[in-house]
């Protein structure tokens, strides 16, 4: 347990799994309560890119010191993964490569304000009073048509092109990254997963697991459900409670 500015208490864990398929975890994840900033990065490209960007990405928001405001924070942060995207884009070009890239979704907390930044499909939930809400919104093929109302949510997991993200670190020459200010009330839980778990959990499953206590208990739970619907994809999970 850390004592973050304004003496915010977090308790949050971490965990992550390869799966029931691939051979690499391509999935990195990042937890520094110490600094109020939790990420996951889930590599693509194969695994001699995707793990690569995914570490990357962790590397370099782990050396993003925490400044005194959260706006000052989230500059850097959004600073570091510009400069990851730069130097992915040129190790692209180095390799003879088509694509080396990775979703990334970051939750930084100064006190009672935070903040998520992302790029692709990981997700950032917060479980308040009982409803499950999705704070971050997929940048996504599948995405894109649900929000045209060509497709249902339930069309949209089956969906062949279920995997293509319209963006991502790396995968252009100008990363665009979406970001979301939160307040943070006590009580609240953040779940940040990578899509290896939301594509194999539904929300009403994952909301009644966050709802116990256990940081810890949370994500190996919410790792072995991915795993029991044969977990396809590497799964990562991150839970931070705030008290």
């Amino acid at each position: 347990m850390s004592v973050l500015p304004e003496n915010r208490r977090l308790r949050s864990a971490s965990y992550s799994h390869v799966g029931m398929v691939r051979q690499i975890n391509e999935d990195a994840f990042l937890e520094l309560p110490e600094h109020g900033l939790w990420a996951v990065a889930d590599g693509m490209g194969g695994h001699a890119a995707g793990d690569y960007v995914a570490s990357l990405i962790v590397d370099s928001l782990r050396r993003a010191l925490p400044a005194d405001s959260l706006s000052s924070y989230t500059r850097a942060l959004r600073t570091a993964l510009t400069e990851v995207n730069s130097a992915v884009r040129e190790e692209t070009r180095r390799r003879g490569l088509g694509m080396m890239g990775s979703t990334v979704v970051t939750l930084a907390i100064n006190g009672d304000q935070g903040a998520c930044l992302w790029a692709g499909d990981s997700r950032l939930y917060r479980l308040r009073d009982g409803e499950l809400e999705g704070i971050s919104r997929d940048h996504s093929y599948v995405q894109d048509l649900q929000d045209s109302g060509l497709l249902s949510e339930a069309e949209a997991r089956v969906h062949p092109r279920a995997n293509i993200v319209t963006r991502a670190v790396g995968v252009e020459d100008t990363l665009d990254l979406a970001m979301i200010n939160l307040d943070i009330l006590p009580g609240d839980t953040y779940l940040l997963c990578s899509d290896g778990l939301n594509k194999t959990a539904e929300d009403h499953e994952i909301r009644d697991v966050l709802g116990h206590t256990d940081p810890w208990q949370v994500v190996r739970s919410l790792v072995h459900l991915g795993l029991t619907r044969g977990a396809p994809d590497n799964i990562t999970a991150i839970v931070v409670k705030a008290s």
